[in-house]
């Protein structure tokens, strides 16, 4: 596996791939990294489902590791986001990597900071987690895109479990990055159901019981709805429930949209639709989600 922190060092070696005929794929991660993770980089290396084995291209996965300070609100976690570039490394090795990028701050924003290429999320993001943390998404999408710029991927893997990010990262490569592909990989669940989160680690015993809940409330709504429950009281409903039985925790939001176009959604609605949950327990901050059909 290759290792760089220099954008230089990264785009000759993704030249060097691209002439030898290969596919460059990228997974964008923060660090700290978990099975969860693993699973985007087995997809990332298994290539398209739909493209017969026999044609598809040989991939060069490229794993970046990069806490993004844009997208870290006032109070928030950056200086405690956890940090674990070597046992990453080991990690990333043994998974067959072929490069790991990590750079420092300044390697991705050269003019600093205020001098990025500052993107807006637009609408969607307004709502959830951007209504909850203002200018997160813009923070996230600013180093997404330049991490597009230097790998210049034909493919990206992100987790299903951010579905905001992800819907956000696809509408924003449609527009700006026409050739690549935006691939989503299936959210993985530690035995209890927790969504596999690098945040987790901060979870006490206690913390784990009251974030068990919440994948529990999503199956259980989830249900509820496919049955033709009416949205607005189950959603009532299970928030009740959450707040009555963690009440020392804080639940940020339950919602379900549209899956086409993020926006909330009526009783009279029908069609493919995501049930999202925000919840702070304890000093954690933790999201999930479910798809359905309804």
């Amino acid at each position: 596996m290759l290792r760089f922190s220099s954008a230089a060092d990264l785009k000759a070696a993704v030249g060097n791939a691209r002439t030898s005929g290969r596919e460059i794929v990228l997974v964008p991660t923060m660090g700290a990294l978990h099975a969860g993770h693993l699973s985007l980089v087995e997809l990332a290396k298994a290539g398209l489902p739909e493209v017969p084995a026999s044609e598809r291209k040989a991939p060069f996965v490229i794993v970046s590791v990069f806490v993004n300070p844009l997208q870290f609100g006032v109070g928030e976690d950056f200086e405690r986001y956890p940090r674990t570039l070597e046992a990453d490394a080991k990690l990333l090795e043994g998974a067959g990597v072929d490069v790991l990028f990590a750079p420092e701050v300044e390697e991705v924003y050269p003019n600093g900071q205020a001098g990025a290429n500052h993107k807006t999320a637009g609408k969607a993001a307004e709502i959830l987690e951007g209504h909850s943390r203002p200018g997160h998404f813009d923070g996230m999408l600013t180093v997404v895109a330049r991490l597009f710029d230097l790998a210049e991927p034909d493919r990206a893997v992100f987790g299903a479990k951010d579905a905001q990010q992800l819907f956000l990262v696809r509408q924003m490569a449609a527009k700006d990055y026409p050739n690549l592909l935006v691939q989503a990989a299936p959210t993985v669940r530690e035995a209890s159901g927790l969504a596999m989160s690098s945040r987790n680690r901060f979870l006490s015993a206690d913390d784990l019981r009251a974030a068990t809940a919440l994948n529990r409330t999503l199956r259980q709504a989830c249900s509820e709805l496919e049955a033709g429950a009416p949205a607005d009281e189950v959603l009532e409903a299970h928030r009740r429930q959450l707040e009555s039985d963690a009440p020392q925790d804080k639940l940020d939001y339950l919602q379900l949209v549209s899956a086409n176009d993020f926006e909330p959604v009526s009783n009279d609605f029908h069609g493919s639709a995501i049930l999202l949950v925000a919840a702070n327990i304890g000093q954690t901050r933790l999201i999930d989600n479910l798809e359905l059909l309804i």
